[in-house]
C-alpha cells in the first residue's frame, strides 16, 4: 500500500548550506522509511534537480522536483533594503514537464533580474508562468503565515486570494475543482507562537476552502545532527539563530500520522500531491540547437566530412591512407553519436573569432581528434604527435565530447554575442561551478561559528599538514 504522508518540502545539501543530507542519504532514508515518493525544494535554485531525480528513479522511487523560492514584497526588480526585508517564501512542485520548464524559467529569472542578496521573484512572473505548478503556501514565512502573525486576517485573506487568482483551480466536472494552491501545516512546538498561529491557518484554509498540507522541512536526517546543521548556517549567517532547539530532522510516516492526528485531510492531501506530479524527464540523450544545414550540403554529416576532407590541403597533408583511414574511423564515431552539428559549432565558433581577432586557444584531449585539427578546432597534428582519439571520443564513452576553449578575458562578452545571435538565447548558457572549503579553512569557520576566537582556530587549522587537506 502507498504511504499516505510523503515529504514535499525536502531540502539538500546544495541550499546555501542550510541543510546537510546529501541526495543519495536522503533517498535512502526515504526508501527505508517504506515512502514512494519524495520531493526535493531547494532554497532560491534546482542545482540538486537531476542528480535527485536520477537518485530517486534508480532507488524505485518517485521523485518530485520543486523550490523554495523567495518572494519580493513587490517587484523583483526593486532593490530596496528596507523593503526587501519583507519577502516571503514560497514552495512551487512542478507537476508535469510544463511545469518543470516554467520552474527553469523562474528560477533563472530570479537570479539573473531579481537577485538581491537573495535570488527573488515575483508574483508579475508567477503570473506569466504558473501552468504545470502547484503552489504550497509555507507555514513560517509565507505572505498568509505572515499576516496571520501579525494579526492581520484580511490582510492573510486577501494575500490568499491573490494566490489562488494567480494558481487557479482546475475544473473536473463530478470530481470538483482540482486546487493548485494549499496552505502548508507544519508542528514545530519549540517554537514560539507557532501552535497559535496553525490554528488560524486551519481556520482560514476552511473558511476559504483552501485545502492543507502537512508538512515538515527537512534540513537534516537525524536529530543528532541539528548541533552541525546549526554551525553550517551560522558559518553562512554569521550569528547565532533563532530555533535553534528545534527539530528539522526527518520524520517518518508514523511520527507524522501522530503529530497531524487531527488533520487528517492535510496528511491525505501530501499523497494527492504526489499523484499529480508525474513529470518524467527524457535523459541520457543529447539535444542540439536546429543549426541550419550550410548550402550545398543534405546533412550535417555530410558537411563534416566534406570540411574534414577539404582541410588535408588546407593544413599542408599528404592525403595519404593513414590519413583517409584516421579520418573514416574518427567520422564513423562523431557521426554515429550524433555529435557531428557539435563540431560544426565549434569550428564556427572559432572560425568567427579568429576573423573578429578575438584571441582564443583550445586544450585538453580534444587534440587527438583529426577532425577537429582539419576544420580548425584544434592546432596540433595528432598523428604527427602519435595523439589517440580514443582519449576524447570512443565508442563506449557514453557522454559528449568536451572541447575546452580558452578565450581573452577581454572579448569573451563579443563571442558570447556572436554565439546568442547566431544560434539563439535561448540556446546559449553558461555554467557555475560549486567550491569546496578545504579542511583548514572549514577548521577556521567551524570555531568561528562555535564562538572561540581566531587564535584558537588557526592554531588547530595549522596543524593539518599542507597537502593532506582533502578534497572537502
Amino acid at each position: 500500500m502507498a504511504s499516505r504522508f510523503i515529504h514535499l518540502h525536502t531540502h539538500s545539501h546544495y541550499s546555501f548550506l542550510e541543510a546537510l543530507p546529501k541526495i543519495d542519504e536522503l533517498v535512502d532514508k526515504t526508501k527505508e522509511e517504506g515512502m514512494d515518493a519524495v520531493a526535493l525544494t531547494d532554497t532560491g535554485n534546482m542545482h540538486g534537480a537531476i542528480e535527485f531525480y536520477k537518485a530517486a528513479k534508480e532507488a524505485g522511487m518517485k521523485p518530485i522536483i520543486g523550490v523554495d523560492a523567495y518572494l519580493a514584497p513587490r517587484s523583483r526588480h526593486d532593490k530596496d533594503r528596507d523593503l526587501d526585508a519583507k519577502r516571503s517564501r514560497i514552495v512551487l512542485l512542478a507537476e508535469n514537464e510544463v511545469g518543470y520548464k516554467n520552474l527553469l524559467y523562474l528560477v533563472t529569472k530570479s537570479w539573473t533580474e531579481g537577485f538581491f542578496e537573495r535570488p527573488r521573484m515575483d508574483k508579475a512572473l508567477l503570473r506569466e508562468r504558473h501552468e504545470g505548478l502547484i503552489a504550497l503556501l509555507p507555514s513560517f514565512a509565507g505572505d498568509v503565515s505572515q499576516h496571520l502573525r501579525a494579526g492581520d486576517h484580511e490582510g492573510a485573506s486577501a494575500a490568499l486570494a491573490e494566490f489562488i487568482g494567480i494558481f487557479p483551480s482546475t475544473t473536473l466536472g463530478a470530481g470538483g475543482p482540482q486546487h493548485n494552491v494549499f496552505l502548508e501545516i507544519t508542528h514545530h512546538p519549540h517554537v514560539e507562537g507557532h501552535e497559535a498561529l496553525m490554528k488560524k491557518v486551519v481556520a482560514l484554509g476552511r473558511e476559504s476552502g483552501t485545502p492543507l498540507v502537512a508538512q515538515h522541512d527537512v534540513y537534516y536526517l537525524a536529530p543528532e545532527d541539528r548541533e552541525a546543521a546549526e554551525v553550517m548556517r551560522r558559518i553562512k549567517q554569521g550569528e547565532r539563530g533563532r530555533n535553534e532547539q528545534e527539530d528539522f530532522s526527518f520524520i517518518s510516516e508514523k511520527r507524522a500520522l501522530e503529530i497531524f492526528t487531527d488533520l487528517p485531510e492535510a496528511i491525505d492531501n501530501t499523497r494527492k500531491i504526489t499523484d499529480r506530479c508525474t513529470l518524467s524527464l527524457d535523459l541520457g540523450k543529447w539535444t542540439f540547437p536546429a543549426v541550419p544545414i550550410s548550402a550545398g550540403y543534405a546533412s550535417h554529416d555530410e558537411e563534416l566530412r566534406a570540411k574534414a576532407y577539404a582541410g588535408i590541403a588546407l593544413r599542408g597533408l599528404l592525403r595519404s591512407k593513414e590519413v583517409t583511414d584516421r579520418i573514416d574511423y574518427e567520422l564513423e564515431i562523431i557521426i554515429g553519436k550524433g555529435f557531428a552539428v557539435y563540431y560544426l559549432i565549434v569550428a564556427d565558433l572559432l572560425a568567427y573569432a579568429k576573423s573578429a581577432g578575438i584571441l582564443t586557444t583550445t586544450r585538453g584531449s580534444a587534440a587527438g581528434s583529426l577532425v577537429a585539427y582539419l576544420i580548425g578546432i584544434t592546432n596540433v597534428d595528432p598523428l604527427f604527435y602519435k595523439l589517440p582519439f580514443e582519449r576524447f571520443l570512443n565508442p563506449e564513452r557514453p557522454k559528449a565530447p568536451d572541447i575546452d576553449m580558452d578565450i581573452a578575458d577581454d572579448r569573451r562578452d563579443d563571442l558570447i554575442a556572436y554565439t546568442k545571435k547566431k544560434y539563439g538565447e535561448d540556446n546559449v548558457a553558461q555554467i557555475g561551478t560549486f567550491g569546496a572549503m578545504m579542511a583548514r579553512a572549514a577548521v577556521r569557520d567551524v570555531a568561528r561559528a562555535l564562538g572561540h576566537s581566531y587564535n584558537t582556530g588557526d592554531r588547530i587549522a595549522k596543524l593539518i599538514p599542507i597537502g593532506s587537506q582533502g578534497s572537502r
